[in-house]
């Protein structure tokens, strides 16, 4: 048997709404159709539809067998039109791992554009602070913040944000405004429990880098809910302005040591080949590059104005 052209037939059956609507897009019998789709069960070994007088449904088996089969007609549609030349239109399922508080900050108030631009692709999106394995875990994509460990992935740079410390007005009233780096050490400071120097606050300024042991009753794997605690007078937080930044500018959080602020952060698409970059992929790097290089929402003030270059991690 075809398994490809059978996997076309059960993939329009499923997305026409049944045999007969199937058959007329195909253009083939409905008899056709149904002996496809009954020759696909047999070689896999499992009941791919739930079968009724008047509905059509999906089993578990086939509802995956379905999702698997729609990305691999993509992918050879895809390989087909790159062959033959001919300008390839982003489609298919496409899954990126990016950080919880990023993504909610930065993505979420753009990702809409990008699905109504790309209409035929599928967005899978996982918000989470844990460092995915994207070969490993079946991601396309990953956005990351921060230092790159070596990992033979390809990373493009989108730009970069820091972080600055803030505290809420409450907070400083009751305990005073910290006037050097060497002052917090004295002040409530939550921490954030994923940060490569540990208790340690790493603060560029004036006079270099500086870096001051902070403590506080209070820490977190996640930079929203330190932000919480901050509004409402836990202590100092040291977080990127995509997390405090709306708040600052709203007089909600107040930035203390102003001409201090963290090392660059880099803000990298990481993938895992150079070569053969599906177009899905491509479209979505694009399009956060040009959100960091003047269309859409503006990037935070202390973003990186260097055009995005790729290197090997």
């Amino acid at each position: 048997m075809d398994i490809t052209a059978s996997m076309r037939v059960f993939v329009t059956v499923v997305e026409a709404g049944g045999f007969s609507a199937a058959a007329i897009r195909l253009g083939m019998s409905r008899a056709m159709v149904s002996k496809h789709v009954a020759r696909l069960e047999d070689h896999l070994g499992a009941r791919l539809l739930n079968r009724t007088t008047r509905r059509l449904s999906l089993t578990e088996s086939g509802a995956g067998f379905h999702e698997r089969s729609a990305q691999i007609l993509a992918d050879i549609a895809e390989a087909e039109a790159i062959a033959g030349g001919a300008a390839v239109q982003p489609r298919g399922l496409l899954r990126i791992t990016l950080p919880l508080s990023y993504g909610l900050h930065r993505l979420g108030p753009v990702i809409a554009e990008y699905a109504q631009r790309h209409p035929q692709v599928k967005l899978d999106l996982s918000l989470s602070d844990r460092r995915v394995d994207l070969v490993e875990e079946g991601f396309d994509l990953a956005v990351r913040v921060g230092r790159l460990p070596e990992s033979g992935l390809i990373a493009r740079k989108l730009g970069a944000e820091r972080s600055i410390v803030v505290a809420s007005p409450a907070y400083l009233e009751q305990h005073g405004v910290p006037l050097t780096p060497a002052e917090l050490s004295r002040h409530v400071c939550l921490g954030y429990s994923l940060a490569r120097s540990g208790e340690e606050w790493r603060l560029q300024g004036p006079e270099g880098l500086v870096q001051v042991r902070c403590s506080g009753p209070i820490k977190a794997d996640n930079g929203d809910i330190l932000r919480l605690a901050a509004l409402h007078g836990a202590g100092l937080i040291f977080q990127p302005d995509f997390i405090v930044g709306d708040d600052v500018r709203a007089g909600k959080l107040v930035r203390v040591l102003p001409d201090h602020a963290s090392e660059e952060l880099g803000v990298y698409a990481v993938y895992p080949s150079r070569k053969h970059v599906s177009a899905k992929v491509r479209s979505f790097i694009d399009f956060l590059t040009r959100q960091w290089h003047g269309e859409g929402a503006a990037p935070p003030a202390s973003a990186a104005k260097k055009l995005p270059v790729m290197e090997k991690i």
